[in-house]
Formats: structure tokens, sequence, C-alpha cells
């Protein structure tokens, strides 16, 4: 066994916790559904996305604050704010490495609230086409489409793509998203473009189609979170972002 084998067979073997996932029943190996509320700061006016948030509850003011580490911490809410909607997220409570987009991370829910921020507060996102990569459980991405034109949630792996699949179909009815939202697959390791399948008959689940690279060419924004943690993955991430903004994609929104 040399030495590259030996490391894949540590990071299948260990697994990891999202601090997300710490509430959540004990025990549970397999796939768990989460309800997130998503609420709505009062200060922000919610006329855009009425058919979105529901009036629920006043919630009480939180401050934020920062860990030892100078971490941004995001406190529980005890009450839901008076205007939100509940997405249900499909995830793991624990993975191996290779497989940590099954979980939820912290990162993607610190990228998810400035979507929502950005979505309430302006026009920019409408109609535009954009891209995840390392979209995991595809918690931004959703969202976004709420605006956007076309959104592509990408990852690799067919257990993170399928879980991502079901995420989008539970939250189907909040969004509308199934005839905007794609699910891709995106090796890192592998050059940009990603290789078409030439054969309809015989095309895979996660595979691209030649009009959905040309759709990708007019992306206007490209969403990352929690992508940062393998040296050789963060070199693969910048190799396919450095192809992206050769073709003209000049925003990104990257949180870790």
């Amino acid at each position: 066994m040399n030495g590259a084998d030996s490391k894949e067979e540590t990071e299948e073997q260990q697994h990891v916790m999202s601090e997300v996932h710490l509430g959540c029943p004990p025990g549970i190996s397999g796939p768990h559904i989460s309800r997130f509320t998503i609420s709505l700061p009062p200060e922000i006016e919610s006329s855009r996305f009425n058919e979105l948030f529901k009036v629920g509850e006043s919630s009480t003011d939180q401050e934020i604050g920062f860990d030892e580490d100078g971490d941004l911490v995001l406190p529980r809410r005890r009450q839901a704010s008076r205007h939100c909607f509940t997405m249900k997220i499909q995830h793991n409570i624990t993975s191996s490495i290779p497989s940590v987009g099954l979980q939820v991370w912290k990162a993607e829910l610190v990228l998810s609230d400035f979507v929502l921020h950005k979505m309430c507060t302006s026009t920019e996102f409408d109609g535009i086409v954009a891209l995840e990569l390392g979209a995991g459980t595809g918690l931004a991405g959703m969202l976004l489409a709420h605006a956007a034109k076309t959104i592509f949630l990408t990852d690799h792996g067919d257990e993170i793509l399928a879980n991502c699949v079901k995420n989008v179909q539970l939250n189907s009815g909040v969004f509308n998203c199934e005839d905007v939202v794609y699910v891709r697959e995106l090796d890192w390791l592998q050059p940009w473009p990603p290789k078409l399948s030439l054969d309809l008959a015989s095309q895979e689940r996660f595979s691209w189609s030649s009009s959905e690279l040309e759709e990708v060419r007019k992306a206007a924004l490209l969403l990352a979170a929690d992508v940062i943690y393998s040296d050789d993955l963060t070199d693969a991430f910048f190799g396919i972002l450095e192809g992206l903004m050769s073709q003209g994609l000049e925003k990104v929104w990257l949180t870790w």
C-alpha cells in the first residue's frame, strides 16, 4: 500500500461531525431530515417575497458574538421571526471526510444568510445564471433559486449528488425550484470544462449537456462554502475557478 492509498483509507474510516448537528438525535447513522427556519430581520422589508415569508411570532433581539478563535457565534433563536419560512434538509449527522458534503456546515448557513439578505434588499440576483461549487446539501443554492433564472448545484460523488437532488425535491413546494435547479457532477481534479456524454441514451444522471455548459458561460455568480479544508482540493478548487473566470465569470462569494 502506498502513501496515497493509506491516506484515502484513513479518511474513509475517520468520521467527523458538523457543529450544526450537535442538537440532532444521538445514535442516528443514516440520513436525517432537519427543518431549518429561515427568518427575516425586522428591519428588512419582505414585500418582494410575500409568497415566501409567512407571518409568525415576533422574535426577541439576540446579540451576535465571537468565540476565542475569533469565529462568528450564531445563536439559536428561541422564537421564530415574525416573517419566516421552513426548509427541509436531508443530511447525515456524521460522515467520512470524503463525504462531508452529506452534512450541513456553519459556513453554508452564513452564505445562505448573505444570499437571503441580498435577495431581499436588491434585485442583483433577479434572472441571473449562477453555480455553487461543493454544494453539498444545496441549501444556499436553493435559496438563490427563488430569484435566479438558473442555478447549477455541483459536487462530486453519486451519494452526495443524490442527497442534493432529494433536498431539491423536499423544497420544491417552497421554491418551485425543480425547473430552475440542476444538480451536476463536477470533479475538481479534472480540467474544466467537464466531459460531455455524447450518447444521450446512456447519459449519466448527473452529467452535463452541451447546452448546460453554454448556459454556465453566462454565469454571473459563483457560490462556495466550506471548501477550504484540504491542500490538494484547495489547489483543485482554484484551478476550476480559474477556468470559469477565464470564460467571463466575475463574482465569487466564498465562506469558510
